[in-house]
């Protein structure tokens, strides 16, 4: 999550023309007056062929071996942010969510840092930088469809339903989200409300059943990705992910805090928020951890 500097200065994109949705984008050296238009009316933003393979690669890789040292050494939350664990797609142990991966792993931190992400800075404000130490620092996902797996998908929810358990009024953000498979309509997958970052308090927290429903919506938006692609969404949005119809099949991604203002640090000795305790006592309910 990466609150934006509302009183920072943004170009002007009222009178410029926005492409229909669905729309792909490269990201280039600045973010471009139309990508802000299409950003600014629909609540998110497709880059595609952000990470090359060699680059992908390193990221599926660091991935496996954090969730092999973090089995082996019996690691159960980071920071007091817990680590999500449930079968993997050969039935072994695997972790479904890491957090703080970048401060375990140099490579990746140094991927992240790439000047090629400066210009998503510009999105939320001045100062912006990424949060690798920051509440849930770079989380790595991994989302497994099998007949045992306790994490298939993720239902509807908000992001701004977060800043309420910190016990702050829900702010404008964005999420930074990098992909590592195909992902098209049965693979699953990111689905997003388009336009839903405008809504009131009531809407965000009323309009449906945090992360327990998954019914498909007949406005929802099916975000197709290749490994390397990002994207970019307003955690404001309605989105979900969606459980794959293949089985035995797996879905990799990272999500990037850029943050402003001043950071939210935690150490080993920060308690669990409650959405994190909520969230563990539903995956128990499910036989994960």
């Amino acid at each position: 999550m990466s609150e934006i500097n509302v009183t920072a200065p943004s170009p002007e994109v009222s009178n410029v023309d926005c492409p229909p949705l669905g729309a792909t984008f490269t990201l280039g050296a600045e973010i471009t007056p139309t990508q802000r238009a299409y950003l600014k009316r629909y609540g998110y933003l497709h880059f595609k062929g952000v990470l090359n393979e060699e680059e992908v690669q390193l990221v599926r890789r660091v991935q496996d071996e954090l969730q092999e040292r973090w089995i082996a050494e019996g690691v159960k939350e980071l920071k007091g942010v817990p680590l999500f664990f449930g079968p993997g797609l050969d039935g072994s142990p695997a972790i479904y969510r890491i957090p703080y991966s970048s401060e375990h792993s140099p490579e990746l931190r140094s991927l992240l840092d790439d000047e090629r992400f400066t210009p998503l800075k510009a999105l939320v404000g001045s100062g912006a930088r990424v949060g690798h130490s920051e509440q849930d620092g770079v989380v790595l996902n991994r989302y497994v469809n099998t007949p045992d797996s306790v994490r298939p998908g993720l239902g509807w929810h908000t992001d701004g339903l977060r800043d309420i358990f910190y016990l702050r009024m829900p702010k404008e953000m964005l999420n930074f989200g990098l992909h590592f498979d195909h992902i098209g309509p049965e693979d699953g997958g990111l689905r997003l409300l388009p336009g839903t970052h405008t809504q009131g308090l009531l809407s965000m927290i009323f309009k449906k059943p945090y992360f327990i429903w998954h019914r498909p919506d007949p406005n929802e938006l099916c975000v197709t990705t290749e490994p390397g692609d990002m994207t970019v969404h307003d955690g404001r949005l309605w989105h979900r992910v969606a459980q794959s119809t293949r089985l035995n099949a797996e879905r990799r991604s990272l999500f990037v805090p850029y943050s402003t203002g001043a950071p939210i640090i935690r150490d080993e000795q920060s308690r669990t928020v409650l959405y994190h305790r909520i969230g563990r006592l539903l995956r128990r309910l499910k036989g994960g951890a």
